[in-house]
């Protein structure tokens, strides 16, 4: 499915984020960035060392402590066929404590990051629906709605849903 969100075309697809060819792919990345489960494991898998080479670099130097929780930082894509993989690391689902906007800036930091980089098409994944326990209604309301709010200067960008619920949740929102 495609559509525009202003300028931006907003495109669904289901399937693997790990097979998109865009310039730049946004791993749901752990704080670490060393690798993980879900996205962030395949993406490191299927990306090759040259991805993890550069996370420890980034570790080494300005995020010895760790990607903080809604920002983003980009590395190559090593032997994914994009050119770069934005890491952002979302955060955990509370049903105490409201964390939208920090999923929201997920979103925004990644597409900041993708400007930077010159970057025309960017593959999202549903950032925090796995392990982070988000739902994904809500995760849906929230990527869309901080796609929408975003000025940026990406020309497509491409949510990549796992399976059909994720699929029929973001379809849901636009």
């Amino acid at each position: 499915m495609a559509g525009m969100l202003g300028e931006v075309k907003l495109t669904l697809v289901q399937g693997d984020i790990t097979e998109q060819r865009v310039d730049a792919v946004v791993n749901a990345a752990n704080s670490s960035l060393m690798g993980g489960g879900g996205v962030d494991g395949a993406i490191h898998r299927r990306g090759g060392p040259e991805i993890l080479e550069e996370c420890r670099r980034l570790r080494a130097g300005h995020y010895g402590k760790g990607l903080p929780t809604g920002q983003a930082v980009a590395t190559t894509a090593g032997r994914l066929p994009a050119r770069w993989v934005i890491h952002t690391v979302g955060p955990v689902h509370s049903a105490s404590q409201d964390r939208s906007d920090l999923l929201a800036s997920c979103y925004r930091e990644s597409l900041r990051v993708a400007d930077t980089l010159g970057a025309a098409s960017v593959a999202f994944p549903a950032i925090s629906t796995g392990i982070y326990g988000w739902p994904v209604d809500d995760a849906a309301r929230i990527a869309v709605e901080a796609v929408q709010a975003a000025d940026t200067r990406v020309d497509e960008v491409r949510f990549v849903l796992f399976d059909a619920p994720a699929y029929a949740a973001f379809e849901a929102r636009l």
